[in-house]
């Protein structure tokens, strides 16, 4: 956590850092309440009851008066360069009055005892250093140019104005926080920075695989939250509808492959819940993301068929480094 609150100290009077602590029973209130009082015009506490992630994130937006909304979790950090570079494009836009609702920056999937860290990087999704619109055929997301909490920065007002709000209790909402909110941007940037290092390998963590079985549920309820929202949003322009199929493409395929790889009779009937509340929800939808590439894979017959899924799953993890 300190490590996490230094790295955003760098940023200077031109930052805010609202720290929650979110009914800790720990050290949190105490750490937090420390720096409020040794940076008073940059860091706030914020001490609430315990509503898990989403609503910390959600007390986070409601006491925010920046002009731009970064979530960093506590166990992450940022990388100083590349920070003083974001911030520095932040500043300019906002002097030159430019309309930018969302930038867009790279992470760093910092695992535990990994020597080669990889980079999620969006190079040739977009160009680099431009403010450009949903419209543009300049966009060019891949499959696995994943977009997590951990790229974005979003316009703070933006976030108010769609009525975002994260629900209490529940992991994995940071994919409502990249979903929900982009139907609503209408110009973006990308910065070719490693601002974020993701910090992952630590057991419990809520990305951890075991953790991840023990709380299929939670992830189960989000990927029906996208697909009802999606199902009613769908009326966007041509590259806004590819992005977002593409990302609930890859949150059935993490929600399917969390249930295949824990073995269970009853997580697999799950999976089969869900795709069934796909197809019940929107055929069309169902159609599309049933014929991909991972719902494909997701959904090989017999005892082979899930040998094969976490065949995949395995190869993927040791190609991107993730938990």
């Amino acid at each position: 956590m300190r490590k996490c609150i230094e790295s955003a100290l760098l940023g200077g009077e031109d930052v805010e850092i609202l720290i929650v602590d979110d009914g800790s029973t720990d050290d949190t209130a105490k750490i937090a309440d420390e720096y409020a009082a040794k940076y008073p015009t940059i860091v706030k506490a914020l001490h609430k009851e315990n509503g898990g992630h989403g609503d910390a994130v959600n007390w986070g937006m409601a006491h925010a008066t920046g002009q731009y909304f970064k979530v960093v979790d506590s166990d992450d950090w940022l990388d100083a360069t590349a920070y003083q570079r974001v911030l520095t494009i932040l500043k300019k836009v906002v002097n030159e009055g430019h309309e930018l609702d969302l930038l867009l920056a790279n992470y760093v999937y910092d695992k535990v005892g990994r020597r080669y860290k990889r980079v999620m990087r969006y190079r040739h999704a977009l160009p680099a250093n431009r403010i450009i619109s949903w419209e543009s055929s300049r966009i060019h997301f891949n499959r696995f140019q994943y977009v997590l909490m951990h790229s974005v920065i979003y316009r703070t007002e933006l976030l108010r104005e769609c009525g975002l709000e994260l629900p209490k209790h529940t992991f994995y909402v940071d994919n409502i926080f990249i979903f929900k909110p982009m139907i609503h941007v209408k110009k973006l940037m990308y910065v070719n920075a490693d601002l974020y290092h993701y910090y992952i390998g630590r057991e419990g963590q809520s990305v951890n695989e075991q953790t991840m079985v023990k709380r299929i549920d939670q992830q189960l309820l989000v990927n029906r939250t996208l697909i009802e929202f999606f199902s009613q949003h769908k009326d966007v322009n041509k590259q806004m509808f590819k992005f977002l199929l593409q990302y609930l493409d890859m949150m059935m395929c993490v929600a399917s492959v969390i249930c295949i790889v824990s073995d269970d009779k009853e997580l697999l009937a799950k999976k089969k819940d869900l795709w069934k509340f796909l197809k019940n929800t929107d055929k069309e939808l169902y159609r599309k993301l049933r014929t991909s590439v991972f719902g494909i894979t997701m959904n090989l017959p017999g005892r082979f068929g899930r040998f094969l899924s976490k065949s995949g799953y395995h190869l993927m993890q040791k190609l991107f480094g993730f938990n």
